[in-house]
């Protein structure tokens, strides 16, 4: 059995086989920690521990509550919408909770949804649970989440609270910084669809004590999907959409950060996104050959062959960002700038029904989100240019809106346009683009006015939270 190429015989386990071995058998087969706390002998351990009370208290179960709520997001397979939650506990809180507890409870399959990566014409699969098990799941990390965050790296920085995607770009400068100038990008393929399930159940067994918590997850893991009307078994894989996903996630990926701390690596993970630091080109290649084999025979995970890649820190995104050589700054990389423009064409389109109040709020509030998540990066100067290059859009917005010449007249006019120029713009035979690309139409709709007209720019924003 070739167990580091696909891992397939190792997958097929299930968490009923973990309970059936018996200790003179675990001996001949290390690679298969055993749930002992599961077994009849320690069952008494699991009991004491009660940490299945402490997620079913009520204490736990309200704060569980209020968080789903207050996150919103669509209904399940039931149908059943997060304004009804507060109701459906009040009325099946003790039944739910016994349920749980007499391990009778089953969690329903979760609604498959396809949303398109950015860029890339893929489709992002997502896994939407009901809302009453996004309860149950919100309460399990409520309650798992403080006992694993002592195990957790300091430089992971995915899924973790008083962490950021910032906090790991800054770390990635660092590095760069003290020499480190050649990397491993790694990318992990269909990280949350591949993760054998098996292993999850085993790595979870090492701290978990009360079996039932563990025979939960694994439920949850092994819920299933329904895809259109049809039901779908997921035997790998942790649903992608869950407030547990990202827990399970980074307790998975912890043993990655592990045996790169035992190796003296240099490294950053955000989420299943992680690039490992080396001070030289043969140094990285020596990385990538040992670790592969790491990830693919003892974490059972697929590494893309194709995207993983030895490079210089140049030549890698990170979470959207670049780097460059002037003092290790951090860029913008190029890829980042594109999805953004195609953003900002989507929000200007001429032909578009929006009012002009609904654009300027969409355009306001994605360039601010866009600015606060990439205030880190160098990039004063092509604001400046995206911005002169949106305003001409937002100009040619306006005399597609104007329509017939007389119309254009009489609104040039009105922003106090020479009476010849005006004539001459309002009855040109040039298309819209063409037109707000006239020096006489920049000094009507010029920055100022655009401004007082409720139009946000990218330059503005940034030098309110830029850190260069």
């Amino acid at each position: 059995m070739n167990v580091t190429e696909t891992g397939s015989e190792y997958r097929q386990l299930r968490i009923e086989d973990y309970l059936e071995v018996e200790p003179a058998e675990q001996g001949k087969r290390p690679e298969v920690c055993v749930l002992g706390m599961i077994t009849e002998n320690n069952a008494d351990i699991a009991w004491k521990k009660k940490l299945m009370e402490s997620i079913l208290s009520p204490s736990n179960l309200k704060r569980a509550v209020k968080k789903v709520k207050g996150n919103r997001g669509a209904a399940g397979v039931d149908g059943m919408e997060v304004e009804e939650l507060e109701k459906y506990f009040e009325e099946h809180q003790e039944k739910l909770v016994e349920r749980i507890l007499s391990g009778k409870y089953r969690p329903k399959p979760v609604l498959r949804v396809e949303i398109p990566k950015e860029g890339t014409g893929k489709m992002r699969k997502l896994g939407i649970p009901t809302v009453v098990d996004r309860v149950i799941q919100q309460a399990i990390t409520q309650k798992l989440s403080p006992i694993y965050e002592k195990q957790f790296q300091e430089t992971s920085y995915g899924f973790r609270p008083k962490r950021s995607a910032h906090d790991a770009v800054r770390k990635c400068r660092e590095y760069i910084e003290e020499g480190y100038e050649y990397v491993v990008d790694m990318d992990l393929e269909k990280f949350f669809d591949t993760v054998c399930q098996s292993k999850m159940v085993e790595i979870l067994s090492r701290t978990i004590v009360d079996g039932r918590v563990i025979s939960l997850i694994h439920r949850y893991m092994s819920a299933g999907v329904i895809v259109g009307h049809s039901y779908e078994t997921t035997e790998t894989g942790v649903a992608q959409g869950g407030p547990l996903s990202p827990l399970l996630s980074n307790i998975m990926l912890n043993e990655l950060d592990k045996e790169l701390q035992k190796r003296n690596h240099k490294y950053v993970r955000y989420a299943d996104d992680a690039v490992v630091f080396c001070k030289s080109l043969k140094s990285a290649e020596r990385t990538y050959e040992k670790i592969v084999p790491y990830i693919e025979g003892k974490l059972f995970l697929k590494v893309n062959r194709e995207k993983t890649k030895v490079c210089r820190y140049t030549e890698i995104k990170y979470l959207g960002y670049g780097f460059y050589h002037k003092r290790s700054r951090i860029r913008l990389h190029p890829e980042t700038l594109k999805r953004m423009k195609r953003k900002i064409r989507e929000l200007t389109k001429r032909k578009s029904p929006w009012t002009e109040e609904v654009r300027q709020e969409k355009l306001t509030e994605y360039i601010r989100g866009w600015i606060n998540y990439f205030k880190l990066a160098d990039m004063r100067s092509i604001l400046e240019r995206i911005d002169m290059w949106m305003r001409r859009r937002i100009r040619a917005i306006y005399l597609r809106r104007w329509k017939k010449p007389k119309t254009k007249y009489k609104m040039l006019r009105r922003l106090k346009v020479k009476e010849s120029e005006a004539r001459k713009l309002a009855y040109s035979s040039k298309k819209e683009w063409r037109i707000a690309f006239c020096q006489t139409i920049h000094q009507a709709l010029g920055i100022k006015k655009l401004k007082r007209l409720g139009y946000p720019t990218f330059s503005y924003y940034y030098s309110k939270v830029c850190e260069n």
